[in-house]
């Protein structure tokens, strides 16, 4: 336990850009390490990307067809043995589910039982997760690590405007997955969670050009500054409403999903301001929530929104999808954009949540009812925690 808090010690007191420095130094020191590598996961969730020079890889590491990949899909660490004088150790490296990457340890073979070091080595990759995630503040070199190629203006501006990718605890597991990942397609998600409630923001595309960036970052931080001052669901509506009309004067405006869950009860509240659809798995089968659709943020002065209400059940699954600037064309095309969702989301519920929404994108994709890309987000809810938070 020692050895481990004194890693952890200095990882603390690492400066942002030397972390992985720092962990090298310390893991050989401590644990006789004689290789530590970090892979961090591109923005398209593609490939594992090694951040500065590498020993455990030369170049990215496909995510579907590699141990470190693995490890990153199930989140579970995984020991290398081989016939060799050493193992190496791969670990998971992530914030309360939203996954950065994988930490490679390379050890010389001992006596000590896996367990113990693997023990060990799983909390450091926990810390490291966080220090990541504070680091990020202050230096570029991660950000840039992870890149397979340049963002466009308006994929940065997207990117810099999330909270994160994913978001899990006793209660519910959340994932979040956009395409293109390095050309916005101009879609939004935004979530917050307290003691007892989660809110939760999906929005469409409001285009994929700077100007749309721009109309994203106006109505999200709308939002967010009326939820943080404790208006309701359709009161933040309503601020978001006027900040873009008052802004755009009804030119630019944005379909958004505003819902809040209480996550002691099950009950949720819900603002459909447009188009993002929510879909219910549960068992074999999905199928759309059918919601009373009001006007989208910022078309018209002064709309008044209204909250609809909701009743979920535990280990019930929730799929928002956005695909697309505006609604499909005809009602023929909206019946046959449902039916492509409805099909995606019942090919994929097996999986877990972390791999649905880019597996219910890809099938979208595939079909041609998201030649643009879009955004889906899962959430998984587990019920109340044990104690009754």
């Amino acid at each position: 336990m020692e050895r481990r808090v004194m890693v952890e010690r200095a990882l603390r007191g690492a400066p942002p850009h030397g972390l992985l420095d720092s962990l090298r130094t310390h893991l050989a020191q401590h644990f006789a390490a004689t290789a530590v590598d970090l892979l961090l996961i591109d923005y398209g969730l593609s490939s594992l990307r090694p951040f500065g020079p590498c020993d455990a890889v030369r170049g990215p590491v496909p995510v579907e067809a590699s141990p470190a990949g693995r490890v990153f899909s199930e989140q579970q660490p995984y020991l290398s043995t081989g016939a060799g004088p050493t193992v190496t150790a791969y670990l998971p490296v992530a914030v309360r589910g939203d996954r950065y990457g994988v930490l490679v340890v390379t050890l010389p073979r001992s006596q000590e039982p896996p367990e113990v070091f693997l023990d060990h080595l799983g909390a450091i990759a926990q810390m490291l997760g966080h220090a990541l995630r504070v680091a990020e503040r202050h230096t570029d070199v991660y950000r840039e690590a992870r890149r397979n190629g340049p963002l466009t203006l308006s994929a940065e501006m997207q990117w810099e405007l999330m909270p994160g990718r994913s978001c899990s605890r006793e209660e519910f597991d959340l994932h979040a997955h956009g395409e293109p990942a390095y050309a916005s397609g101009g879609h939004l998600f935004d979530w917050s969670a307290s003691a007892d409630q989660l809110t939760l923001v999906v929005a469409n595309s409001a285009g994929t050009d700077a100007e749309a960036g721009l109309v994203n970052n106006l109505a999200l931080n709308a939002i967010r500054n009326a939820r943080r001052a404790g208006l309701d669901l359709a009161g933040q509506a309503a601020l978001a409403d006027q900040a873009l009309y008052g802004q755009h004067r009804g030119t630019r405006h944005l379909s958004t999903l505003l819902m809040c869950f209480d996550l002691r009860t099950g009950a949720a509240q819900i603002v459909d301001a447009g188009s993002p659809s929510v879909w219910r798995v549960s068992g074999p089968t999905a199928r759309r929530v059918e919601l009373e659709r009001q006007l989208p943020l910022g078309m018209f002065e002064d709309t008044v929104y209204a909250a609809q209400h909701l009743r979920t059940r535990p280990q019930e699954r929730l799929l928002f999808v956005a695909c697309g600037p505006e609604l499909p064309a005809s009602q023929a095309a909206h019946a046959d954009f449902d039916q492509a969702v409805s099909r995606a989301v019942t090919r994929t519920r097996h999986l877990p949540g972390a791999d649905t929404p880019k597996a219910v994108l890809r099938e979208l994709v595939a079909h041609g009812a998201a030649p643009d890309g879009g955004l889906v987000l899962s959430l998984d809810l587990r019920g109340p925690s044990a104690d009754g938070a």
